[in-house]
């Protein structure tokens, strides 16, 4: 549904021409210093504005309407809302009946027998993300000393990032990309195997922002190629240390002390300002639509904010989870 975590829990609500977006936190630990310039950080990372980015430009001033008072959350559900200030819904509908490729309007039209919101992909909009990257600043404080760090690394297949949006953009097209992430001073024993294992938390919300295709946790698929004298991490002491990191700082499902690593992988945008092929709803016959609407020629160049937040989201969950499981142990 719309809802993830078990101890630190977050509801996104929205849609993207609606009149508002966010999120609402339940279980924030109470105490917590928090103010709306703590904000403002991470909000400007995931806004639109470089080469390859949407025209849209929304301000996203957070607004804290429960859970936080004098700059301290008090352990109420913190509910944080960001007004849609710059919206044009009149785009989307001419093209109510015919589905854009790539997007989630045939679905969503089927799945919700018609009443679904689609203009500009309604609830299934990556707009949604800028509540994520709400509840990730919350979720940064918890998981502190614990910092994650996210970077595109790679777009249209290269390096040259900026070259690979510049040709997607020259060419009416779009682009997809690699996103590396790392984190550092991390705990080890975070993870509760089988379901709940660390990477497979990491990755059920990894993989729940829109347009990540793909994940893989220390050598990934390249794992499959090696062998298990390669692939194995020498352990050099007894806090775990190891002299490589192909396991990519989990072991057994269960944080190792490691660095975390993990690379994803998003797909293109898929509204682009060239003719598609659909069908129209209408008449059941195929034809071709252009889609004028304002759109990233590269998601990614926005999305390491948005991972930097679910990554801490998972951590954050886990490791209240860990905090709960110790607490019980002590009192056996």
């Amino acid at each position: 549904m719309n809802s993830f975590g078990r101890l630190f829990r977050i509801i996104l609500f929205g849609e993207s021409h609606g009149p508002a977006v966010g999120v609402v936190i339940d279980g924030c630990p109470a105490g917590l210093r928090l103010a709306p310039a703590d904000f403002d950080g991470d909000l400007s990372r995931r806004r639109a504005g470089r080469p390859g980015t949407s025209a849209r430009r929304e301000p996203d001033v957070p607004k804290i309407l429960s859970g936080l008072l004098e700059n301290r959350t008090t352990g109420a559900p913190l509910l944080i809302r960001f007004a849609n200030e710059d919206t044009d819904a009149a785009a989307y509908e001419a093209i109510k009946d015919t589905p854009r490729p790539g997007q989630a309007d045939l679905v969503s039209r089927r799945k919700y027998g018609g009443f679904s919101d689609l203009r500009g992909g309604g609830h299934f909009s990556g707009r949604l993300t800028v509540g994520l990257v709400a509840a990730g600043v919350v979720a940064k404080k918890i998981i502190r000393p614990a910092a994650v760090a996210a970077r595109l690394v790679e777009a249209g297949g290269e390096t040259d990032i900026e070259g690979a949006v510049a040709a997607a953009v020259a060419d009416g097209d779009s682009v997809g990309g690699i996103v590396a992430v790392e984190v550092r001073d991390l705990p080890a024993g975070l993870g509760e195997p089988f379901f709940d294992a660390a990477e497979s938390v990491i990755a059920h919300l990894v993989l729940a922002v829109p347009a990540v295709r793909g994940i893989e946790f220390g050598a990934g698929f390249r794992a499959a190629r090696m062998r298990g004298s390669e692939h194995n991490d020498p352990i050099l002491d007894a806090r775990g240390t190891t002299a490589t990191n192909h396991a990519g700082g989990i072991s057994g499902g269960i944080t190792n002390g490691n660095p975390l690593l993990f690379r994803l992988a998003v797909k293109p945008t898929p509204t682009i300002p060239r003719p598609q092929a659909t069908v129209d709803l209408r008449t059941g016959e195929t034809r071709e639509i252009l889609f004028p609407g304002r759109h990233d020629a590269c998601l990614a160049l926005r999305l390491p904010v948005v991972i930097e937040a679910v990554t801490s989201i998972a951590l954050a969950d886990l490791m209240l989870l860990d905090g709960q499981r110790r607490r019980v142990m002590g009192e056996l």
